[in-house]
């Protein structure tokens, strides 16, 4: 059946009355700070000595999280704030008993510091409790941030603002100073207080403290449970203008062919027309500076996921977020559509981005146009493409929305996609839990398409620490296809169940169990079964130090209509197959020099036998280097033939400091016999201008010997103008 536009209305309708008959329990009392005005100069060194930090109120109120909820910290943290009219500075000092026991090793910009001796903000400009920003650092001084997204529940850590951090580690602990200047931000304007938080982790007592929101039902980035931090001046951004250009120097060659040289100039300027409002402009793109991407390995008939890792794209984008998490099953904007196609790089003549919020409306519109691109099979058309997405917060914690795109990236006619979503969340449900109700619905649009175009989607998730249960619903078109969307598989209804129970047993080893009960089940849209899975982990336990075990056992079925190619040569035919498989896992804890987790799925596989083997490991054998590796073997044994795959990849890490870094990152794998290298040197020189070197390097094994795909060495500068 086709969903109609007043299906969809009368659908809302009925989720915003059944959600205003909810019964919310009253907010409690959010603790409050003060920030106090800058007067003099601060130096940033992660010393808090000036006499401007004597005069700041201290807040040393924290609780644990874990071990125990609520309970007394091992060690005092006090924390301090600063606020100018054009930035603000924190400061935290992390007092420890044993400094010689802090766990630190990383320095690398955006590294996951969750297994770090390290102190996290959050903060919410807005005010509006769904949004917000996370800053983090550890006592070596590395940096992290990130949006806060899906209100909460996960984060954007692909997002990157200009701001400073310096530590310092003496005989009583160590202490942090951060700049955040107010023109990295968007904020409401005339607000005199933020929502605010700040965690502290003490990793060899795996130990959480929290100054706000001291509940384990309750994410730390959940801003709607933050503090406010309060006395906050009229901030300014002066003219509010940044301009940025680049410089990029790219010698290039692919196969035996010469070397091209080329110099390109590009430019990013954006204009903040009010505090909360900012319009940007990209002129002849370049993301030669971005990570490449990690191979994977794909035993399935559906596209594999990527995320976006590109700055331009990243910016406001917890704004264009649809729906209420449901992973890469439907994504109606997928910015990697834009500028990529089929793994090749096309060139983007200029875009323009607007994004903001103004009172409790969040929006965001983008344009991009494309340049030809020269193909072996036919040259790829320029293309403009864009997006607009306008989002109310309404019921305090939750958001109605709309979203529309336009374009193709092949130029195919008539192509644009629009759909609303509704999104009912409380994090005081029953008083303190978590509770969320949402309902999605779009409808794509192509001259090719022709049949049900539209798709569906509901949920209902009570997300909390001992329990966790979801129930999902998907219904796609078997022509739903968003042409800047990403969604893998069409034509089916989907169902997923699920219910994770993770109590915390008073074992002085056992930190927390999850015993966990997950049911998919996908038919097509007459009802004929295609796929279902019952995963289970009966045992799922995190040890007292930090390590991890895990047992699964799942049964699947898959129903194929038509032959589905596993490896190159082999092909399973038609027909319903029905399997079992199992899953050992170990997982060292990355507080230690050497941690890694170590995987072993095995047992049936479409009327043969698969081992699935994989393993993540690393080595801190300083805090100024690391050495990672990431290898998969795939063993498949079936009636159709036999396949073999593996794939492998080391990166190597030097971090001179926070502000200096070189990685490496060389990757292969057996299906497409192709050795790539990535060498990448960071060095921000100042907190508005970097420098970055880039090596490409691909070859192919032809079996006989080595050929160059190609290779790239490329010199970008930039530097961030600020009016």
């Amino acid at each position: 059946m086709r969903l109609r536009p007043k299906h969809l209305f009368f659908s809302l309708v009925i989720f915003l009355i059944i959600s205003n008959l909810v019964l919310h329990a009253q907010s409690g009392q959010r603790p409050e700070m003060a920030a106090a005005n800058v007067s003099g100069h601060i130096q940033l060194d992660g010393i808090l000595d000036e006499p401007d930090w004597d005069q700041a109120p201290v807040n040393d109120r924290f609780k644990t999280i874990v071990p125990v909820e609520g309970g007394t910290p091992s060690n005092l943290t006090q924390v301090r704030v600063l606020a100018h009219p054009r930035y603000i500075v924190i400061g935290v000092q992390c007092f420890d008993n044993q400094p010689e026991a802090i766990i630190n090793y990383s320095k690398l910009r955006d590294t996951d510091l969750e297994n770090e001796d390290h102190v996290r903000l959050v903060i919410d400009p807005f005010l509006d409790g769904q949004s917000g920003i996370i800053l983090a650092v550890n006592a070596s001084g590395a940096r992290y941030d990130a949006l806060v997204a899906n209100r909460g529940e996960s984060e954007n850590s692909d997002w990157d603002a200009i701001w400073e951090a310096r530590t310092n580690v003496d005989s009583t602990g160590w202490s942090v100073e951060i700049r955040l200047p107010i023109q990295s931000i968007s904020f409401k304007k005339g607000l005199q207080k933020w929502g605010f938080n700040v965690e502290r982790r003490i990793q060899r007592f795996q130990e959480t403290i929290r100054w706000a929101n001291i509940r384990r039902d309750q994410w730390f980035i959940q801003t709607s449970r933050a503090g406010y931090l309060t006395d906050l001046p009229e901030f300014s951004y002066g003219v509010g203008l940044n301009v940025r250009p680049s410089l990029i120097a790219d010698v290039s060659k692919v196969g035996n062919a010469s070397s091209n040289f080329s110099l390109d100039p590009s430019l990013d300027a954006s204009q903040r027309i009010s505090p909360n409002v900012l319009a940007t402009l990209t002129v002849n793109t370049d993301f030669a500076e971005t990570e490449v991407d990690t191979r994977q390995t794909n035993l399935t008939r559906f596209p594999l996921f990527f995320p976006e890792k590109r700055t331009f794209f990243l910016e406001g984008a917890d704004i264009f977020e649809f729906g209420f998490g449901l992973s890469t099953n439907i994504i109606p904007f997928f910015s990697r559509r834009i500028g990529l196609y089929q793994g090749e790089e096309v060139p983007i003549l200029a875009g323009g981005k607007i994004n903001g919020r103004v009172g409790k409306t969040a929006f965001g519109a983008l344009s991009m146009q494309t340049r030809e691109l020269n193909l072996p099979e036919s040259p790829l058309p320029a293309s403009n493409m864009g997006v607009v997405r306008v989002k109310q917060n309404i019921l305090k914690e939750s958001s109605i929305g709309f979203i529309g795109t336009y374009g193709d990236p092949q130029s195919r006619g008539s192509s644009w996609t629009s759909g609303l979503d509704f999104t009912y969340q409380t994090t005081r449900f029953r008083g303190d839990k978590n509770f969320l109700v949402g309902i999605s619905g779009l409808y794509a649009n192509r001259a090719d398409l022709t049949g049900d175009q539209s798709a569906l989607a509901l949920k209902v998730d009570y997300p909390n620490d001992i329990w966790d249960v979801a129930l999902t619903y998907l219904r796609i078109g078997e022509s739903f296809d968003p042409s800047l969307g990403f969604v893998p598989r069409k034509g089916i209804n989907s169902w997923r169940a699920g219910m994770t129970w993770a109590p915390r047993p008073s074992w002085k080893w056992l930190r927390q169990m999850r015993n966990q009960l997950f049911l998919f089940y996908v038919s097509d849209l007459t009802g004929n079964w295609e796929s279902y899975r019952v995963f289970t982990a009966p045992l799922n336990w995190r040890l007292e130090s930090g390590d991890r075990v895990e047992i699964n056992y799942m049964p699947r079925g898959e129903r194929l209509v038509e032959p589905f190619e596993i490896a190159d040569g082999i092909v399973i035919p038609e027909g319903s197959y029905h399997f079992a498989r199992y899953r050992l896992e170990a997982e060292l804890a990355a507080k230690r020099k050497f941690n890694g987790q170590l995987t072993w799925w095995f047992g049936t596989f479409y009327g043969g036998n698969l081992h699935e083997l994989e393993a993540s490991l690393n080595w801190n054998p300083a805090s100024i280097l690391t050495f990672e590796f990431i290898g998969t073997h795939n063993i498949g044994r079936l009636p159709f033939g036999n396949f073999d795959q593996t794939l492998v990849g080391t990166r190597v890490r030097f971090n001179a400091s926070p502000d200096l870094q070189l990685n490496s990152f060389i990757q292969y794998d057996t299906d497409t016999r192709r050795l790539g290298v990535n060498a990448r040197i960071h060095w921000i020189f100042h907190p508005q201008g970097d420098l970055f070197f880039v090596f490409n390097h691909n070859t192919f094994n032809s079996m006989e010997r080595w050929e160059l795909v190609n290779q790239q060495v490329l010199l970008k500068a930039r530097y961030n103008f600020r009016l």
